[in-house]
């Protein structure tokens, strides 16, 4: 689990937008990228993210 804190201060790497943390994923509301979380700890590099459309809940 994450820190709702710590979500409150990502943003997406690739184009600033906020970010939601879904199942093992944290998921770009603006661009729809997907971020791995490995043991609790995101991954927010842009090389290791998944492209997605924009995410809408």
């Amino acid at each position: 689990m994450i820190d709702q804190k710590l979500l409150e201060i990502l943003s997406c790497p690739s184009c600033n937008g906020d970010v939601e943390h879904k199942e093992d994923k944290i998921i770009c509301l603006q661009c729809g990228r997907k971020y791995p979380v490995k043991g609790g700890i995101p991954g927010m590099l842009i090389d290791e993210s998944e492209e997605g459309s924009a995410y809408h809940g």
